[in-house]
C-alpha cells in the first residue's frame, strides 16, 4: 500500500441528518483516513465520531455482498445466491401472492437509512407505486410523522417545515431535543454544538425542557425537567400565557396568519396554574418562558422527539409552531424560516401561494381503522395485518434499510408475524434480527461505492446549498445498484419477468417525469441528461427544473448536476430567507394557525389533565448517543468500543428506593413483557423518570452482526405497548411510557 499513491475524495456522510463534508483519504482499494472536508458549504469542517466509523462499514466483513436465499423454503436456512438465482425465486413467488390474493397482500417497509441512499430514496418511490398496495408503513410513524401531519396541516405540505435560524436568533427554546448529540433531527444542522456557541457569545440564550440533562442541556444557560409525555399542556399553557398577559405580536407574517382568534379560545382553560403539578413545572416558570420568548429581539422555540413520540404528538408539534407564530417569529431571520431546496423539494411544485393543501384517511388499515398518514399507516399496526386472516391479509413483505423488529414496540410480535409470511424479500446490507425473516435478502453496495446528492435534507437544512459526492470506488463487478434492482422488482410486479431491460424501463419513466413538467422539451431534455443513468439523472433533471436550475439552457447561470458536481464541497446558495405566502399550499393561501382536527384534539388533552395523572412508579424515555443512531451502526467497532451505552439510567433517589446498585442489572417490565440492562446512577435525569436508549437487542437467532452480538444491549421496544398510537398521526408512543422496575 506504501507505493500506491493517496488520493482524497469529497464524499456526504451517510450516517445521520447532519450530512457533514467528508474528505477521504483513500490508497487503492483501501481508505486510510477520514476527516471533515474545511470548504464544505454545510458542515465547514466539522465531522462527528460516526463518521470516521464509514471506513469500518466499508470493510465491515458481516457486510453482505452477494443475495441470500432461502432454497428449500421458509424453515429452510438463507444461502447463497446468484443475483439470478436471488430474482428468478422472487418472480416465482411474488406475483403469484398478489394474483391469488390482492395488492394489498403485498406491503412495503422501508427504514431510516434510506433517506442517506440517493437510489434507494429515488427508487422506492417508484417501487410503491407499482406495488399498489395500502400496506407502506414505515420509521416515519417512530419519529417524525406528527411533525409532517403539523406542517401539512398549517402550511399545506407535508414538507414544508420551519425550521430554527440558529445563526440569527437571540432566545432558542429547545423542548425534548437534544441537537448537540444528533446535529439536528427534522432540521440539517452540522456542529450545533458550535453554533450554540456562537449564539450564546453574542448574548444570546438557549434554554432546554427536558425530562434529561441531556448534552444539550448541559450546554444551556438554563434547564428545567418535564414530566414525559406532558408537553402538551405545557405549550398550551405558554400560548395561554401570550394571551393572558397581552405578549401576542405576529410581526410581518400577520398578513398570513388565520385562526389566531380559534387558537385563543381553545386554550382558555389551560393556564400554567392548571398544568403546572402535571408536568412537574412552576406556573411562575411556565409564564416566564412564555415571557422570554415574546421579549426577545428574536426567537424560536425548536421540537423533536420528545413532543413527537408521545399521545399527542401531532398537537404538541402544532403548538411549537402556534408560539413561533404568535410572537412575531415564523418566516423571521432570527426565529423559523422555511428552506429553499436546489432539487426535490416538492413543495415548490404548483402554484405559489396556495394550493390543494393535504388530505389524510384515503384509506385505513384492514384492522384497526387507523386512517392513512401520508401514505402510510402506522408501523406498529403492521404486525396485526399480518396476524389477523380475511381478504387484504398481508402475506408478502418487501423491506429496506428497515429493522422495525428492534425499532417498533412489540419486537417479538413483529419477529412472530414475519415468520408466518408467506414470503419476504429484504434489501439490506446486512442480516439484522429483520431480514434474518427474509425468503431472499438483496445487499445494497457500500456508500463508498455510490455517488449520493442529498434528496431529503436540503429541505431541513439550515442554510441552502447544493452538493453532490461522486463515488469514492468502483462498485464491484456484477454487483447491481440498489435502484437497479428495485426496478427488476417493478418488472417483476408488472409482469415482465426477472429478465427485464430494467434499463429500458428506466428510460421510459424518464419520459413519464418528463411529460409532467410544464414548458420542457422532452426530446431536448433527454438529450440533456444524456451524460447520467439513474439517480444521478434524476438529480440532473431536478436541479435543472428547480427553483435554481438553468432550464435547460434557458437560464444559462443556473445549476445543473455537472455544475454541483465540479464543485467538491458544494454550492452555498445562502442563508434562510422569508418564503411566506410564496411557501404556502393551502386552500386558503394562509397558514392555517387552527386546523379543525388540532383544535378538536385539545378537549382529549383537557380530559386528561382533569382526569389527572395515572398512577405509575416510573415512567420510561429513550436517549439518544452521538456515536450511534437508532439500530443500524452497533457493528462497526469505531463506534461499539468504549464503556456501555446501553444503560437504564435513574437518578439517586429511585436507585436507592428500588434497590438498584451502579452497574448492577435490573429488570424492566411491563405486563408480561420485560428486559434487563446495567443501571447508571445520575441526576442527570429526574426523580421518576428512567432513561435506556433505543435500538438495541442483538441477541436474536439467525442475526450475523457479530460485534453488535458481543454487547447486545436491551431492546426498550419490547416493553412498549404497539397498540399506544398518537391517534391523528399514528405515530408510535415512545416516552413516558409507564414501566415496573426491579433489581435482577
Amino acid at each position: 500500500m506504501s507505493d500506491t499513491p493517496l488520493q482524497t475524495h469529497y464524499r456526504i456522510c451517510p450516517l445521520c441528518e447532519a450530512c457533514c463534508g467528508l474528505s477521504v483519504q483513500t490508497s487503492g482499494s483501501q481508505v486510510v483516513r477520514i476527516s471533515g472536508q474545511d470548504n464544505d458549504v454545510l458542515s465547514q469542517g466539522y465531522i462527528c465520531p460516526k463518521a470516521v466509523a464509514l471506513k469500518d462499514l466499508h470493510t465491515d466483513p458481516d457486510r453482505l455482498r452477494t443475495p441470500l436465499i432461502r432454497r428449500h423454503g421458509r424453515q429452510s436456512p438463507l444461502e447463497p445466491a446468484t443475483w439470478d438465482e436471488a430474482f428468478e425465486l422472487i418472480a416465482q413467488r411474488l406475483p403469484a401472492i398478489v394474483s391469488q390474493h390482492g395488492r394489498d397482500a403485498l406491503a412495503l417497509v422501508v427504514g431510516n437509512p434510506m433517506a442517506h441512499k440517493m437510489g434507494l430514496l429515488l427508487y422506492f418511490a417508484r417501487l410503491a407505486r407499482a406495488a399498489g398496495t395500502r400496506n407502506v408503513f414505515s420509521a416515519s410513524t417512530l419519529d417524525q410523522m406528527p411533525k409532517q401531519l403539523q406542517c401539512g396541516l398549517m402550511y399545506g405540505h407535508w414538507l414544508s417545515v420551519a425550521l430554527p435560524d440558529i445563526a440569527r436568533t437571540h432566545h432558542m427554546l429547545v423542548i425534548g431535543a437534544n441537537p448537540m448529540a444528533s446535529n439536528g433531527s427534522m432540521w440539517t444542522v452540522p456542529d450545533f454544538r458550535g453554533k450554540a456557541k456562537a449564539l450564546r457569545a453574542r448574548g444570546g440564550r438557549l434554554v432546554v425542557i427536558d425530562p434529561r440533562r441531556s448534552e444539550t442541556a448541559a450546554a444551556a444557560d438554563a434547564h428545567h425537567f418535564i414530566r414525559p409525555g406532558t408537553d402538551v399542556f405545557l405549550l398550551a399553557a405558554m400560548v395561554h400565557t401570550l394571551f393572558d398577559e397581552g405578549l401576542v405580536r405576529l410581526g410581518a407574517a400577520e398578513p398570513w396568519l388565520q385562526g389566531v382568534a380559534d387558537v385563543r379560545e381553545a386554550v382558555q382553560g389551560f393556564s400554567p396554574e392548571a398544568v403546572a403539578e402535571r408536568c412537574a413545572i412552576a406556573a411562575p416558570q411556565i409564564r416566564q418562558l412564555a415571557r422570554d420568548l415574546a421579549a426577545a429581539p428574536s426567537a424560536c422555540v425548536y421540537g423533536r422527539m420528545g413532543p413527537c413520540t408521545q399521545i399527542y404528538g401531532t398537537t404538541s408539534s402544532w403548538l411549537i409552531d402556534v408560539l413561533n407564530a404568535l410572537t412575531g417569529n415564523l418566516d423571521q431571520p432570527g426565529g423559523l424560516l422555511f428552506a429553499k431546496a436546489a432539487a426535490f423539494a416538492a413543495n415548490n411544485a404548483g402554484s405559489p401561494g396556495k394550493g390543494r393543501g393535504i388530505s389524510t384517511g384515503r384509506h385505513h388499515a384492514r384492522v384497526s381503522g387507523s386512517p392513512e398518514v401520508f401514505g402510510e399507516l402506522p408501523i406498529t399496526q403492521m404486525a396485526q395485518e399480518m396476524e389477523t386472516p380475511g381478504p387484504g391479509q398481508v402475506r408478502a413483505l418487501i423491506t429496506a434499510a428497515g429493522n422495525p423488529v428492534l425499532s417498533a414496540p412489540n419486537g417479538p410480535r413483529i419477529a412472530a408475524a414475519l415468520d408466518k409470511l408467506d414470503f419476504m424479500v429484504s434489501l439490506d446490507i446486512y442480516c439484522n434480527e429483520t431480514s434474518r425473516h427474509a425468503d431472499v435478502i438483496l445487499p445494497g453496495l457500500s456508500p463508498l461505492e455510490e455517488g449520493h446528492y442529498d434528496v431529503a435534507f436540503p429541505q431541513l437544512s439550515h442554510r441552502n446549498h447544493a452538493r453532490y459526492s461522486p463515488a469514492v470506488f468502483s462498485k464491484p463487478d456484477g454487483q447491481p445498484p440498489e435502484w437497479q434492482n428495485l426496478l427488476r422488482l417493478i418488472a417483476i410486479l408488472q409482469g415482465k419477468g426477472a429478465q427485464a431491460d430494467v434499463l429500458a424501463l428506466d428510460d421510459d419513466m424518464l419520459q413519464d417525469e418528463l411529460r409532467r413538467l410544464p414548458g420542457v422539451d422532452a426530446a431536448a431534455a433527454t438529450a440533456a441528461l444524456a451524460p447520467w443513468q439513474g439517480p444521478e439523472r434524476l438529480a440532473d433533471l431536478s436541479l435543472r427544473s428547480g427553483p435554481y436550475g438553468d432550464r435547460f439552457g434557458a437560464r444559462p447561470d443556473g445549476l445543473k448536476l455537472a455544475k454541483v458536481a465540479a464543485q467538491p464541497g458544494g454550492l452555498d446558495l445562502g442563508p434562510l430567507a422569508p418564503r411566506l405566502p410564496e411557501v404556502l399550499r393551502t386552500p386558503s393561501g394562509k397558514v392555517e394557525l387552527a386546523p379543525p382536527s388540532l383544535l378538536a384534539d385539545l378537549p382529549r388533552a383537557w380530559a386528561d389533565l382533569q382526569a389527572g395523572a395515572a398512577a405509575a412508579d416510573m415512567l420510561i424515555i429513550g436517549r439518544r448517543d452521538v456515536r450511534t443512531n437508532n439500530s443500524w451502526m452497533h457493528n462497526l467497532p469505531t463506534l461499539a468500543k468504549g464503556p456501555e451505552r446501553c444503560t437504564l439510567l435513574v437518578h439517586p433517589h429511585d436507585a436507592q428506593r428500588l434497590g438498584l446498585a451502579e452497574g448492577a442489572l435490573a429488570r424492566i417490565s411491563r405486563g408480561q413483557a420485560h428486559i434487563q440492562a446495567p443501571v447508571q446512577i445520575s441526576d442527570e435525569v429526574m426523580p421518576g423518570v428512567a432513561s435506556l436508549p433505543h435500538g438495541w437487542g442483538h441477541d436474536l437467532p439467525g442475526s450475523r452482526l457479530g460485534v453488535a452480538a458481543q454487547r447486545p444491549g436491551a431492546n426498550l421496544n419490547a416493553v412498549l405497548d404497539d397498540q399506544l398510537i398518537d391517534p391523528l398521526s399514528g405515530n408510535a408512543v415512545l416516552a413516558g411510557v409507564a414501566v415496573e422496575i426491579s433489581a435482577v
